[in-house]
């Protein structure tokens, strides 16, 4: 149709004029997936311009996300709350135009895209959840969870090791209602990929056990059409769809060349693509017979009305599911969390019990994915070891027909993720972007590297998403330097945004857990102990959710004495300096212990809450079993750490070899008083 053919010179115009005002971007994808653009946007996606959160709209991703133009064009276009005026600040210092799509910057963008591969692995994410909550809420004769996932990606993502990961569950997971288009244009910044990208993609995804479509000519809107259509009655499988299409389609000058790919095409080069396409307007300028044929906003108006009366019948007929549903989507927690959370508290600090914190970890999940139905769990095959599994959460299976499998009419909430630690961490972002759904998923403390993008990005995108970090320092013994962590907790600290909790024993453990859960606008790594750690006494449970709290005066352990230093410990370290504290006093030395289980929360704190748990003029210690870097910030006199990799020996060795006695902490404090 010739209007359709206006569609996308509309995107090809509006991508190389904002890309050259900026001066800076990629116009090359957007101008070469326009057509598919055309095809999905103006046939089938199911969305509202009025209302991008509208809990039951189809989910778009631009995994390619450097093509941001092609979803800033489409966005505008067919109506979302983005003037043309931003278009023209592309790339420009605060506009709802980044170079790369931001959520919560631009309306209508799912996921921050960028960081090639995590897009089509978040869509993986978004995939999962409309199945879960599909299968958990949907009732006969009423299906209010019923949306697909399309998303774009390039050679790029393909090329990325994670999509392998992702795409293999999705397949796995039978995600039926997941539609990838690749844009094979065979470009990359580099030029012609053939040299050094030789995959049989069609194959490759086969053998995972999707639905293979093509391949099919990118540029026929109609062809397109009908393979999306195709992919839509998919019954039990994911669905690719490999597009031919020319990067940069339209220039004459640029197309299929790497320059399309990552720069502007240059005024001249511009005015001839204008040409070229039968495009004779000024630059941003779009007629309105073409804004007209783009405008999704009644049609999406109906689409949202449609799903309401649908939904309303659904609350009358079963209002305890529909406002369980509507909480869930809305990120909010039950009313009775907040008790839960205490009881949890209550009960581990009365028990008093000695533990690893990993084991604490999975105490505090058993009362709260009792009381959380969203909470959804997983490991990175390493269960046993991380032990994020509850009664609770029985193990998410999926039969040959593609139905989640139910028990007593529950679905599984624990994810087997297989050794995939960076696909695991960029699907729970996809969940946790969906909504429904609280992801939390674990993989030993030294892999969290494997993972560390993806926690980059979920922090950037503040989304609420829990990493259990277990096997967390030199404590796992024999496994040796590869798999110990030295430098993470300090690494994970620096990351923005980033709760991180090392807790010391049941109590600052169920706290950190509900911190965590609380925390809508960030996510948590959780560091946890595979040895067992001693219940540290303690007079009262309120300070700890701040982060770092004075566990105990020199009174404490007998003396009438003001502190002359104060120990700031960690996790494990927490009981070397509680027995530090106990040999100084027997000195006549008193001393403070303040256990911080999280700095990043502490750091919030008021200046003034700070200064009374460490007060200006004593002397501070640090103990951690890691790099020292991060503690000097907090005016230490000494850091008794480590600043060398480990060494495979039982724990107990390790731990004198490298100082990590009460002896030589007791000795540290001596030092820096002799000072």
């Amino acid at each position: 149709m010739a209007n359709e053919t206006l569609m996308a010179n509309a995107i090809r115009a509006l991508a190389m004029d904002a890309v050259q005002q900026a001066n800076s971007g990629h116009p090359g994808a957007p101008m070469g997936m326009a057509d598919i653009a055309v095809a999905l946007w103006g046939r089938h996606l199911k969305h509202n311009p009025a209302d991008p959160h509208w809990a039951d709209r189809d989910r778009f991703v631009l995994s390619n996300g450097h093509g941001s133009m092609l979803i800033y064009a489409l966005l505008h276009l067919s109506g979302y709350d983005l003037p043309i005026g931003e278009l023209r600040n592309f790339r420009q210092l605060h506009s709802k135009t980044p170079g790369h799509p931001e959520v919560g910057i631009t309306p209508g963008i799912e996921t921050t895209t960028g960081p090639l591969g995590q897009g089509i692995t978040n869509a993986v994410g978004m995939a999962l959840a409309e199945k879960l909550l599909a299968a958990e809420f949907n009732r006969e004769g009423h299906a209010i969870v019923d949306h697909h996932t399309y998303v774009f990606l390039g050679d790029g993502c393909m090329m990325e090791g994670i999509s392998h990961e992702a795409c293999a569950l999705a397949a796995a997971w039978k995600l039926n209602k997941l539609v990838a288009i690749y844009d094979d244009n065979g470009i990359s910044i580099d030029g012609q990929v053939t040299p050094w990208f030789v995959d049989d993609t069609a194959a490759r995804f086969r053998a995972y056990g999707w639905n293979v479509i093509g391949p099919v000519d990118g540029h026929d809107v109609a062809a397109m059409d009908k393979a999306i259509a195709s992919a839509r009655r998919s019954a039990d499988k994911p669905t690719l769809i490999v597009a031919k299409t020319q990067i940069g389609k339209g220039s004459p000058n640029r197309v299929n060349t790497a320059k399309a790919h990552g720069e502007a095409l240059g005024l001249e080069e511009v005015k001839l693509t204008r040409e070229a396409i039968g495009w004779p307007h000024e630059p941003f300028v779009v007629p309105q017979e073409v804004y007209a044929a783009w405008d999704a906003k009644a049609q999406g108006a109906r689409a949202q009305a449609e799903w309401t009366q649908r939904f309303a019948a659904y609350e009358k007929a079963h209002p305890e599911l529909a406002a369980d549903f509507l909480r869930r989507m809305k990120g909010e927690l039950p009313r009775n969390f907040a008790q839960v959370a205490v009881d949890a508290a209550v009960a581990a600090h009365v028990k008093a019990e000695t533990v690893a914190s990993r084991k604490a970890s999975q105490l505090a999940l058993e009362a709260f994915t009792a009381a959380l139905p969203e909470m959804l769990g997983g490991s990175a095959d390493l269960t046993g070891s991380n032990l994020t599994n509850a009664k609770a959460t029985l193990p998410l299976r999926v039969d040959l027909a593609g139905e989640v499998v139910k028990t007593e009419g529950k679905i599984g909430r624990h994810i087997n993720y297989g050794v995939r630690e960076f696909g695991m961490a960029a699907i729970m972002n996809g969940v946790a972007l969906h909504r429904g759904f609280i992801p939390y998923g674990g993989t030993f403390l030294t892999f969290s590297d494997y993972s560390r993008n993806a926690i980059r990005m979920a922090a950037l995108m503040k989304q609420r998403v829990i990493h259990v970090f277990t096997h967390d320092s030199i404590g796992l013994g024999e496994d040796g330097p590869t798999h110990q962590s030295v430098e993470h907790a300090a690494s994970l600290r620096l990351i923005p945004n980033l709760d991180v909790w090392r807790p010391a024993d049941t109590a600052e453990t169920v706290v950190a857990w509900t911190v965590a859960l609380q925390n809508m606008e960030r996510p948590t790594a959780l560091l946890l102990s595979r040895q067992n750690l001693p219940y540290a006494p303690k007079a009262g449970l309120e300070d700890i959710s701040k982060g770092g709290y004075v566990l105990a005066e020199p009174s404490e352990v007998g003396l009438a004495k003001p502190a002359r230093a104060v120990i700031i410990a960690t996790g494990s370290e927490v009981q070397l300096a509680l027995k530090a504290q106990e040999q100084l006093a027997a000195a006549g030395i008193p001393v403070r212990v303040v256990s911080m289980p999280s700095t990043t929360t502490f750091d919030r704190q008021s200046r003034a809450y700070q200064l009374g748990v460490l007060p200006a003029d004593l002397p501070r210690i640090a103990v951690e079993m890691g790099v020292t870097d991060g503690w000097w910030k907090y005016g230490c006199k000494a850091v008794v750490g480590i600043d060398t990799y480990g060494e495979s020996a039982p724990a107990n060795v390790l731990f004198k070899h490298f100082g990590f006695t009460p002896e030589n902490v007791a000795d540290t404090v001596r030092k820096v008083l002799a000072k």
